[in-house]
């Protein structure tokens, strides 16, 4: 698959009469590669993903602008903005709250772009609650619970207690993971240059239609 897909994907998605390409949704337990694999679609086509601009009610940290690294609110207005309905997905940690509003979404679509959302399962659960969002699901797991651990360990990084936490999250998240109909596609990282493989043929497949350009000569293949 050659980036000129990639490309024809963002032109076309930007000749979308409504909203922009289907966001990209990724789950999984820490450890399972997540995030490495994000990293990679964004690394391989810096053009085409974007990841929406969070809302969070903590102070910002040093380096941080408003507006590129989160949203800045306070608690108050924050509560208000949600019981609105103005976000898809929402979670507090420390204290302080954190979420994903419709509109931070709608402006990376209107980019052309498509929106990544790397969630943990509750933000699933309360995006599927969100009508009209049509995202694309993707669980990724560890080949098993074991290896999840024998990573976790390798990380150096982990008290016996965090471990057993994260451990006892990933169970239940797993659980969750492999039910059918929760999500669009389950990917197993045992391998990473496969599992990146899996991942991008399944953007490609579930994306392209979602973005011709309207010439009906014209492919990317």
């Amino acid at each position: 698959m050659s980036a000129q897909w990639f490309r024809t994907l963002k032109i076309g998605c930007l000749n979308m009469i409504h909203k922009g390409p289907r966001p990209l949704v990724l789950c999984g337990p820490s450890g399972s590669g997540k995030s490495t694999l994000i990293k990679r679609l964004f690394d391989e086509y810096p053009d085409t993903f974007k990841f929406s601009v969070s809302h969070t009610t903590r102070a910002p940290r040093p380096g941080e602008e408003d507006g590129t690294h989160y949203h800045f609110t306070d608690k108050e207005k924050m509560q208000e903005q949600i019981k609105n309905g103005e976000f898809i997905e929402t979670a507090t940690f420390s204290g302080n709250l954190y979420g994903t509003s419709k509109q931070a979404v709608e402006e990376v679509q209107s980019l052309g772009k498509v929106c990544v959302l790397d969630i943990d399962i509750q933000g699933v659960k309360q995006i599927k609650r969100t009508p009209h969002l049509d995202p694309l699901y993707v669980f990724v797991k560890p080949p098993s619970l074991v290896e999840l651990e024998r990573r976790l360990k390798a990380r150096n990084t982990e008290t016996e207690e965090s471990l057993e936490h994260r451990l006892s999250v990933a169970k239940a998240e797993m659980e969750y993971g492999e039910t059918p109909g929760n999500f669009d596609i389950i990917i197993e990282n045992n391998d990473l240059e496969k599992t990146y493989e899996t991942l991008r043929n399944f953007v490609h497949a579930h994306l392209h239609p979602h973005c011709k350009t309207g010439d009906s000569n014209t492919s990317p293949f």
